[in-house]
């Protein structure tokens, strides 16, 4: 089935209603690997009920449209579609529970041609129940790789942040587990890429792949470390590419040039030395 460009474009997602509790917020801390250091970590805020706080990346997971991308309806061929950017702003600290309500929307799609795909952007806005304000705002860029070529306009696109110069300012490496991506599905992305060693095959790895949101989460966890005194109320927003995946167990390293309220980032794998985030921009209060 070719892509219906009109189809994707008018494409209309319902409110989402999404009530998260204490216990949802610490398993997304756990799937970042938050508390693996004890109850005398500088994380373990993240992970205990007693002045629980949330990590403000959770918002990628909050009243979330599920997988519409793999729907016969959307006629994407899903198999080819990989995670390209993702885009963070946090309008508020994100409370430790709440009832939220997400409102999606197709921002943009764009034809690169038959042999580079399309890119789709979609956007998400996460709003508090009770007073309607608005939490985060999420942005997505999906990469279709099977679906260029259907005759639509090829950008305008957004360029990518460009990185400083030079060595990184600071780094923090954050270890992940050989069970964090199954940890991490918990949170709401059940793709058995991520779990299923047949599906991981048929996808082209060796073995079950990290959720890219999870290195995501993992990087802005690093950031609020080493940027905001470990307060995550100071993270405002957190944009980034997706230019490798990441195995269960190994070491992300965070590499960061912070510039006043603006901090430039991207991480390694570092047992293979691979880019697998780049492009990152931060910016943070305080």
């Amino acid at each position: 089935m070719a892509l219906d460009p009109q189809k994707i474009l008018n494409w209309k997602f319902p409110d989402i209603e999404h009530a998260y509790t204490e216990k949802d917020t610490i398993l997304y801390a756990l799937g970042l690997g938050c508390g693996a250091d004890g109850p005398h970590s500088d994380d373990f805020k993240f992970v205990y009920e007693k002045g629980l706080v949330a990590l403000p990346t959770m918002a990628v997971v909050l009243a979330s449209p599920g997988n519409w991308l793999g729907s016969k309806e959307s006629t994407v061929d899903y198999t080819k579609v990989l995670h390209g950017e993702q885009y963070l702003t946090l309008h508020r600290p994100l409370p430790p529970a709440g009832t939220v309500v997400g409102r999606g929307r197709i921002v943009d799609l764009l034809d690169k041609g038959k042999d580079k795909g399309a890119v789709l952007y979609a956007e998400r806005a996460i709003l508090d129940k009770a007073s309607g304000e608005p939490v985060a705002t999420l942005t997505s860029a999906a990469v279709l790789r099977g679906d260029g070529g259907f005759g639509g306009k090829s950008g305008p696109q957004p360029e990518p942040h460009k990185l400083p110069d030079g060595a990184p300012m600071r780094h923090v490496d954050i270890k992940t587990h050989p069970n964090s991506a199954l940890i991490y599905r918990l949170s709401g992305d059940r793709n058995p890429l991520h779990a299923d060693p047949k599906a991981a095959a048929a996808g082209g790895f060796k073995t079950p792949i990290l959720h890219g949101l999870c290195t995501y989460g993992v990087a802005g966890r690093a950031i609020v470390e080493a940027c905001c005194d470990n307060d995550p109320a100071r993270l405002k927003s957190l944009q980034v590419r997706f230019s490798a995946p990441v195995f269960p167990g190994e070491t992300i390293r965070t590499e960061m040039w912070p510039d006043g309220s603006c901090v430039s980032f991207r991480a390694r794998v570092v047992e293979r030395d691979v880019v697998v985030l780049n492009n990152g921009l931060a910016t943070v209060a305080g």
